[in-house]
């Protein structure tokens, strides 16, 4: 994985994190989802990078 993805992961994963703990705080739960969702896509694209690398 190159470090521009890595960084991009790890930047929606923290946008995803920062999201659900503020829906948790307002009650908002829409955005706590919305966060939960964010981190989600954040692994699964990691996976997918970590796949990529392994059979190169």
């Amino acid at each position: 994985m190159g470090i521009v993805d890595k960084a991009k992961n790890a930047a929606e994963d923290a946008i995803g994190k920062a999201k659900e703990v503020v829906g948790e705080a307002t009650g908002n739960d829409d955005l706590k989802a919305e966060g939960k969702k964010d981190q989600g896509i954040s692994g699964i694209k990691k996976v997918g990078e970590n796949i990529k690398d392994t059979f190169k």
